[in-house]
């Protein structure tokens, strides 16, 4: 047989038939049952609008204020790009760095990364070139880009600050907390092996 014909589970890598899967069917792995393939009608479009709205969202989370704090008639108001630039300076620097890269640099990157990928075959045009590059690099950064981890760290925060000063939360905390829902939202829209074989597809035509 053919080995291109053949595609392997991901976890135990059993071998199968590599065969077109029906939109909103599920082909899983007949030893393990892990998900081989779950394509969507419209599923680049989704996912190309998904991505541009978590670039937009992102955008407005680093540039609006995130929380003001209120104690004592003293007020402090700061955003996200106000805590990175706080640690920038002696032995907090490093620390400075990670969170700007973790935080806001990867998934940026990592949007635009899919966006690049997909949006021209979203739109009926072929892959761009390096897009399977560009779509193998976003995944591989995945696990760095911590945008979620980042808010769930804040809202154990606000829960101990709480009790000490008046918190108020901006524009950018609500702009973050949608950005999580839409990331996570994005990623499990993804069937991979379908965007793969479409990529590769395209590329060749």
């Amino acid at each position: 047989m053919d080995p291109t014909m053949l595609t392997a589970c991901p976890v135990c890598d059993a071998l199968h038939r590599d065969q077109e899967v029906p939109p909103h069917r599920t082909a899983r792995c007949a030893r393990c049952g892990t998900v081989l393939a779950a394509p969507r009608s419209g599923a680049m479009t989704r996912i190309t609008m998904l991505a541009a709205t978590a670039l937009i969202l992102m955008i407005a989370a680093v540039l609006f204020p995130f929380l003001e704090l209120s104690a004592q008639g003293l007020s402090q108001r700061a955003s996200v790009l106000d805590a990175v630039l706080a640690f920038s300076t002696g032995l907090m620097a490093p620390l400075s760095l990670a969170v700007a890269f973790l935080i806001v640099l990867l998934p940026a990157a990592r949007y635009l990364a899919i966006l690049y990928a997909l949006a021209p075959m979203a739109l009926g045009w072929h892959p761009a070139r390096h897009a399977i590059a560009a779509f193998r690099w976003a995944e591989r950064i995945k696990p760095w880009a911590m945008a979620e981890i980042f808010i769930i760290g804040v809202a154990v925060a606000l829960v101990k600050v709480a009790g000490l000063a008046r918190v108020e939360l901006g524009p950018a905390f609500w702009a973050f907390a949608a950005l999580v829902v839409v990331t996570i939202i994005k990623d499990n829209y993804i069937c991979r092996p379908t965007v793969w074989k479409t990529l590769e597809e395209r590329s060749r035509s």
